[in-house]
């Protein structure tokens, strides 16, 4: 792909889809087993759809909503809204119906296409408040729902666009590398989502840093295993854009509790997700190796080890050199198949990864790049580059992007993949674009090998009431490494120590709950016993950071952090202004002596 001539993300992949007609183009679940859409047949529901649209009066750069699992209908949606000259507005699968009506009003959607009837039913009751909204296209059909705006079904949509199919290529043509691709809302984790313009050039400039970076893998017959939710924009251009600019094959994943059989089944050559799946994958992996025991996790612990000592120094002694390919054949071998066999790097993103997660799939030859970036910047930034890895930076600037460290420390970007501004927003675009750099809000640093180090949100900053200033982060990344812990926010902004909410792991909380699959978290959050087994874990923690970092007091949460109930994002970061304001009350109490220390 010549990303330089590339004119607009439809004309990307009408160029793919010419090149491989009959080859597999995406892959989804249907009653149990994987089935594919080839790239002709993508091409050609992509052409009548972008027709079909035009039919109802969706025009040049009218906004329409796409509400959808990640599945296939979801790219051709996408990629059918483009090529009409109108703008794609992803929206979550969670959000409630009035996060909708919030993205459809100040979107000013003329249409939004919706998958499921359960979803369905949120979207026309949004719609049905905003009276911008002129259609909704249900992909799954529900019959009996009530609605003000008119209902068309994706097969009659279809079906309308295909005897004038040959049109598209007209509007293809008339895309400019500048037009308004998609409005991806940010997730909300700091206030009110707001609308981040990206433009073809952005994600296509985004696209080639990516494969400049990749292709010193050996970039090929490449198959993605898709995970995250493609309304957010790491998936959006990673885990879609990217993929199509490859001419590879996506893969979707069917959820969190079968992504291991996914794996199997896909045998993905490259997969993007958050750390939190790292961290989970991470846990199942040590769990099964404890089960097993014996040799077995001898076996294991040593692979760990003089991976781990290779990565530290470079330098193993005469018996691990030795010991070490019998090693790789019998432990980290069997670990590359359980995730496909053919895996060549695997990308983390969205939050930031605890080094020591990072260390242990590199040290058991799992290659794992930390990378970094934000809706606003198309979004990947940079990310660690395979021949060198430094898992506990992010890695250098991809090509095509600029980046300096303002005199607070805060982290500007510039480059062709920043975005056009926020829609409807000149304030917010002032404040975040100025001088022709991005504002990130991030801090962070930059070593002598051009490596960028986060240091964390400067709006996340804890300032204790001694002035010093606390990354809660980095701590959470300590305590969440524990076994007794699940998911926890460190508090103490102006306050004198910190405080946390502590998620408990579910399955250390079933232990001690006499084997009960479920156990009654609101229960345990009050029994005095677990929390003193909580508070040990804490404090195991503590030994090893200074005295301000240190977290003193603790309450047990009776319920975990959860997408439904509004406590993280569709991408699993913690919403930390939710969290304070359901547990206001009871962390104000830590601080007057009510609770047990840690």
């Amino acid at each position: 792909m010549d990303y330089d001539r590339c004119r607009s993300l439809p004309a990307m992949f009408f160029d793919q889809a010419d090149r491989l007609c009959n080859m597999p183009f995406m892959w989804a679940k249907q009653e149990g087993v994987y089935q594919s859409t080839g790239w002709g047949a993508a091409a050609r529901d992509v052409r009548r759809l972008a027709l079909g649209l035009r039919s109802l009066g969706v025009g040049r750069r009218d906004r329409v909503a796409l509400v959808a699992e990640s599945r296939p209908e979801w790219i051709i949606a996408d990629l059918a809204i483009m090529t009409a000259g109108a703008i794609t507005v992803p929206a979550y699968v969670t959000h409630t119906v009035e996060d909708h009506r919030h993205v459809l009003a100040d979107s000013g959607a003329r249409a939004a296409i919706v998958s499921k009837p359960a979803l369905s039913a949120r979207v026309l009751a949004a719609a049905n408040q905003v009276d911008a909204v002129k259609a909704v296209i249900a992909i799954e059909p529900a019959a009996g729902q009530a609605s003000a705006v008119d209902l068309f079904s994706w097969d009659d949509c279809l079906a309308s666009g295909a005897a004038q199919e040959d049109g598209a290529d007209m509007l293809v043509a008339a895309i400019e590398p500048d037009d308004t691709a998609c409005l991806i809302y940010t997730s909300g984790t700091g206030g009110t989502p707001k609308g981040v313009m990206m433009s073809h050039r952005n994600i296509i400039a985004n696209c080639r840093g990516a494969y400049r970076l990749l292709e010193r893998l050996g970039l090929g017959d490449e198959v993605f295993l898709s995970f995250l939710p493609l309304s957010h924009s790491y998936e959006h251009t990673a885990g879609e854009m990217f993929p199509i600019s490859l001419g590879a094959q996506i893969y979707f994943a069917e959820g969190a509790e079968t992504l291991a059989a996914n794996m199997l089944e896909a045998r993905p050559t490259i997969m993007t997700a958050v750390p939190r799946l790292y961290e989970t994958l991470h846990r199942r992996m040590r769990l099964a190796v404890e089960h097993k025991g014996g040799l077995s996790q001898k076996m294991f612990e040593r692979a760990l080890a003089i991976g781990c000592k290779r990565l530290d120094s470079g330098r193993t002694s005469l018996g691990e050199r030795l010991a070490d390919p019998l090693l790789d054949r019998i432990v980290r071998s069997k670990i590359r198949e359980r995730f496909g066999g053919r895996l060549k790097a695997m990308v983390s993103g969205g939050a930031p990864l605890n080094p020591e997660i990072g260390r242990f799939f590199l040290a058991l030859g799992i290659t794992l790049l930390q990378g970094y970036g934000q809706t606003e910047a198309g979004p990947v930034i940079s990310c660690n580059a395979p021949e060198r890895i430094k898992i506990d930076t992010v890695g250098p600037p991809i090509d095509g992007v600029r980046l300096r460290i303002a005199e607070d420390g805060e982290i500007l970007v510039a480059g062709e993949s920043v975005m056009r501004g926020y829609w409807n927003d000149p304030a917010a675009t002032a404040q975040a674009l100025s001088d022709g750099w991005l504002h990130t809000g991030d801090v962070g640093l930059v070593d002598k090998d051009g490596y960028l180090r986060i240091t964390d949100r400067k709006r996340d900053f804890i300032k204790n009431s001694g002035g010093e200033m606390i990354s809660p982060a980095r701590i959470e990344g300590y305590l969440t490494l524990e076994p007794e812990i699940s998911q926890v926010m460190v508090f103490g902004d102006r306050r004198p120590y910190l405080v946390a909410v502590i998620v408990p792991d579910p399955e250390f909380a079933a232990a001690y709950a006499t084997g009960e699959e479920r156990p009654d978290l609101d229960t345990l959050a009050a029994d005095p016993d677990f929390s003193k087994a909580i508070g040990a874990a804490v404090n195991r923690v503590n030994l090893t950071l200074p005295p301000g970092e240190r977290v003193r007091r603790f309450i047990v949460a009776p319920e975990p952090f959860t997408i439904a109930n509004g406590q993280i994002t569709p991408t699993l970061k913690i919403k930390r202004h939710v969290i304070r304001e359901i547990y206001g009350a009871s962390l104000d109490a830590l601080y007057h002596g009510r609770e047990i220390a840690a």
